[in-house]
């Protein structure tokens, strides 16, 4: 993921073809729990980003 910032996406699907282009043999349960991961991963940055910025956007409110 640190590598390849931009082929990555919350798209399990999308992910495991990005996996499957990176990486040589690995095996299916692999990519899966790889490309699992990076989904997972993804998605929960993305919502803890977004909490912050609502978090954010409350107290300036409260000001």
């Amino acid at each position: 993921m640190a590598r390849f910032p931009s082929k990555f996406t919350t798209n399990f699907d999308e992910n495991k073809h990005a996996v499957v282009e990176l990486t040589k043999g690995a095996t299916t349960r692999v990519r899966n729990q790889t490309a699992g991961y990076i989904t997972r991963t993804l998605a929960l940055a993305q919502a803890n980003s977004a909490t912050e910025s609502e978090l954010e956007d409350q107290e300036e409110i409260a000001e």
